[in-house]
């Protein structure tokens, strides 16, 4: 298999996926989802790690349909497609090209083993063994009376999700009535979930520390978390949304929930000022590392885009001097700067003409019909966010939008999760002319 096969692959497979994860909630009469347009978009938004939902009464489903519900997210935050060449070690094609789609970023990924095969293996070792890890802690709160509404359903629930990125939750109130030490391992678990899962086995089984280090990336990742930390929680300190030592928490937690586009709460950021809510929306443009199961643009093309931005800007006082964009020592080509500068405009023409169809779609007076919420609701599925503003915010639904807005906001989480070059490739006649 070929990369042109490769796109085609990762297209179909995203696409079909959750027209059978859809079949459970469609084929048992599911409350609120038996409705063929709303279990797909539960299930896109479950496989996409997105966290989105048309759900008004979670706790109405029975135990059966949350786990699968929960399943959908954790199995989507790896990837489909690195499961199968997983499990299936007697597929006898070249994968290459379908683990860089699901490892996406503007350097070539790095390989654990000779073979993909062997590199998805490890992957999924490190995917088992951070949620084990998340399930135990979860579970011992509970066990010790820390949080004596984390059983065992829930831990494993609270642990899939924050693992994979994603946001479901068997509880309406999402993180919110939660222990506070409970919302600070929670808090730990997605920030660890956002880092590149390569680096986080290089570092906990190969003891590459000083890699680790040097990683441009995971630098810059964890400078931005403290840096919106700050910004966030002195904008709701200063609106009195918030005070004392939880103030400190609920700041963590939304600035990390909302940049590794997992999509807990632990407050309606629906009824923040402003200012608040606008540094949430631009926290939902930034995503976590590379190679983890975030949405969103990534830290390492931020990075690249800055350090290209600031050669330009060099070359432009300096126009015969050659410097070079490197990125955790290594120099990046010119191929991957031009795949990075595609994405970024392919990323923005998407949500502007997302937010537009949202907005054109809305009636007057409807409920999520206001401007800030059509960009709200556009950069959270193109990012795999889940909650967005107003009537689908954290505690809200996206059940009152109409049927063309929901079909937007499914292409939108689907484009999030391939990264839109894939669909864009295939929309052009060139790749079918043989």
């Amino acid at each position: 298999m070929g990369v042109r096969e490769g796109f085609l692959v990762v297209v179909a497979v995203w696409l079909l996926v959750p027209a059978f994860g859809a079949l459970p909630y469609v084929l048992g009469r599911v409350p609120q989802l038996d409705h063929p347009l709303d279990a797909y978009f539960e299930a896109m938004s479950g496989f996409t790690a997105t966290g989105a939902t048309v759900l008004t009464d979670v706790e109405a489903l029975g135990p059966d349909m949350l786990f699968w519900r929960q399943l959908t997210h954790w199995l989507g935050g790896m990837g489909i497609i690195v499961l199968a060449l997983a499990v299936l070690p007697r597929l006898r094609i070249g994968g290459r090209e379908l683990l860089r789609s699901e490892l996406p970023g503007p350097v070539a990924v790095e390989s654990l083993d000779a073979t993909v095969r062997g590199t998805a293996q490890r992957l999924w070792k490190v995917y088992l063994a951070v949620t084990a890890a998340g399930f135990l802690a979860l579970a011992a709160l509970g066990w010790a009376g820390l949080d004596r509404r984390m059983g065992l359903f829930d831990a494993f629930s609270y642990a899939t999700s924050a693992v994979s990125l994603g946001g479901f939750t068997p509880d309406a109130d999402s993180a919110r009535g939660l222990a506070p030490v409970t919302q600070w391992v929670l808090c730990g678990l997605m920030a660890v979930a956002g880092v590149n899962l390569l680096r986080l086995y290089r570092l906990a089984a190969l003891r590459q520390v000083r890699a680790a280090a040097r990683d441009d990336e995971l630098r810059l990742y964890l400078a931005l978390l403290a840096v919106a930390t700050a910004v966030l929680g002195a904008e709701l300190f200063a609106e009195g949304l918030v005070d004392g030592f939880g103030g400190v928490r609920h700041a963590v937690f939304q600035t990390v929930s909302v940049t590794t586009t997992t999509g807990f709460a632990t407050l309606d950021w629906s009824t923040w000022g402003t200012l608040a809510m606008f540094t949430l929306l631009l926290l939902m443009f930034v995503g976590a590392c590379a190679g983890s199961a975030s949405g969103s643009v990534k830290v390492v093309r931020h990075l690249v885009l800055f350090r290209f931005a600031r050669r330009e800007l060099d070359r432009a006082v300096h126009p015969d001097a050659v410097v070079p964009v490197r990125v955790s020592g290594r120099v990046v080509d010119g191929a991957a700067l031009r795949s990075v500068l595609a994405f970024a405009v392919l990323y923005l023409l998407v949500f502007a003409l997302g937010t537009l169809g949202l907005a054109l779609d809305a009636e007057p007076g409807a409920p999520g019909t206001g401007a800030f919420t059509a960009l709200g609701a556009a950069a959270s599925c193109l990012g795999n966010v889940g909650p967005a503003f107003g009537e689908t915010g954290p505690f809200g639904s996206y059940a009152p939008l109409g049927g063309l807005s929901k079909v937007i906001l499914v292409a939108l989480m689907f484009l999030g999760r391939i990264e839109i070059v894939p669909l864009a490739v295939l929309l052009r006649r060139s790749y079918w002319r043989v």
